[in-house]
């Protein structure tokens, strides 16, 4: 088993993309058919790609929103289902376009939620309490 202090086998980049909607704070998710899950925008960095910039890169590539990155939430670290050490460092993001979404065999589906109802709704409770950590730092 590997050390907390070890480079992870996987890096991994996503955010929590926030929004001000109609009856307040509203945060993005998306349905990954593969898995059949609710989680947050996030995937894997491409060789020489920096963690900011996979973060940027995923979210508009699963959701077409155009992001910019806010503060840096915590870090989550993992076996993923290979039992792979996986690293995730996720930010909190505003929206700069709202882009078009495009189901993919990725994600074929997203949602504008309130922060409540995410963390009702995602499936991993690690995905609920970024929610919760970004909304209460909510400028």
């Amino acid at each position: 088993m590997s050390s907390i202090c070890e480079e992870p086998e996987v890096r991994a980049a996503g955010g929590v993309v926030m929004r001000d909607g109609a009856s307040g704070a509203e945060v993005l998710v998306v349905h990954r058919p593969r898995y059949d899950d609710w989680s947050l925008p996030k995937g894997k960095l491409d060789p020489g790609e920096s963690f900011e910039e996979a973060a940027r890169r995923e979210v508009e590539e699963e959701t077409g929103v155009v992001v910019r990155l806010g503060e840096e939430l915590e870090a989550i670290r993992y076996r993923d289902d290979k039992g792979r050490d996986k690293l995730v460092r996720y930010w909190r993001m505003e929206v700069e376009d709202e882009g078009t979404f495009a189901p993919s065999h990725e994600v074929d589906e997203i949602r504008w939620v309130p922060p409540g109802a995410a963390a009702d709704l995602l499936t991993y409770p690690r995905d609920a309490e970024l929610v919760a950590s970004a909304a209460g730092h909510r400028a």
